[in-house]
């Protein structure tokens, strides 16, 4: 499987995209069904479970499933102090729309302050190993504490997504945390995540009606162009094999 391209996810904005068809309002509604058979023997197993909101589409879709059934899933989202002010008024919206918290977690200033004073604000451009360093700051650290004492966590990845994430299946486990990790929609694609969103009103961040198919923070994020692989504005100065924060390391 490869990633897609912006040919197949520049999505126009919500006015203006076009209806769903039959066939993609089914194929919606059948991988939801699995989705919620997945999440409720998640729960079956995994009673102290989470998902992690990074507020994009797809785990906005999740968010959007287990509020509406209620499920006693908790949801958490990384602020790492540099997201796009779209995605912060996103994490406003969906609270007041679901009436549902999400726990925010923020970087650890013991850690993050002295890395900053030696390599600067934006270090995070001069080497790959800066810039995993800053993530495993403001991302990888608040995760941990995030997880500790839980039973296992969700995400909204999809194999489709990027190289590094083609080969995982939707039950894995996440060895630096030593968790149980689930990721229901690995199957689908971006037009389905689409379908959802637009059938169920789901709110999303306002960047993606930009060509930001994948949006992190903001100095690490530029929208794509037609032709460009769908995580070619995250870490656009890195080659393909790099672009992980470590959150989600395939096997």
């Amino acid at each position: 499987m490869t990633s897609a391209s912006i040919s197949s996810i520049g999505q126009p904005k919500a006015a203006t995209r076009p209806a769903p068809d039959a066939a993609l309002v089914t194929a919606v509604a059948e991988k939801s069904a699995l989705v919620m058979a997945r999440l409720n023997t998640i729960i079956d197993h995994h009673p102290n479970v989470v998902l992690a909101n990074s507020l994009g589409a797809e785990d906005m879709v999740l968010m959007d499933m287990i509020c509406k059934d209620n499920l006693p899933i908790g949801i958490f989202t990384l602020d790492t102090g540099r997201l796009n002010e779209e995605t912060y008024a996103l994490l406003a919206k969906a609270q007041q729309q679901y009436g549902r918290d999400i726990e925010i977690m923020t970087p650890d200033y013991k850690q993050l302050e002295p890395w900053v004073r030696e390599h600067g604000i934006n270090g995070f451009y001069d080497s790959v190993e800066n810039r995993k360093a800053c993530c495993q700051i403001r991302k990888l650290e608040p995760l941990a504490r995030t997880l500790k004492g839980k039973d296992a966590w969700i995400t909204g990845l999809r194999a489709a997504q990027s190289v590094t994430r083609q080969n995982m299946d939707w039950e894995d486990f996440d060895t630096l945390n030593n968790l149980p990790k689930f990721n229901p929609l690995i199957e689908w694609s971006e037009k389905e995540i689409w379908a959802y969103i637009d059938l169920n009103n789901v709110p999303y961040n306002a960047l993606h009606d930009h060509f930001y198919p994948s949006i992190g923070c903001a100095p690490c994020t530029r929208a794509i162009t037609p032709g460009e692989d769908v995580r070619a504005g995250r870490w656009w100065w890195e080659n393909p094999e790099t672009k992980e924060c470590g959150l989600h390391k395939a096997k």
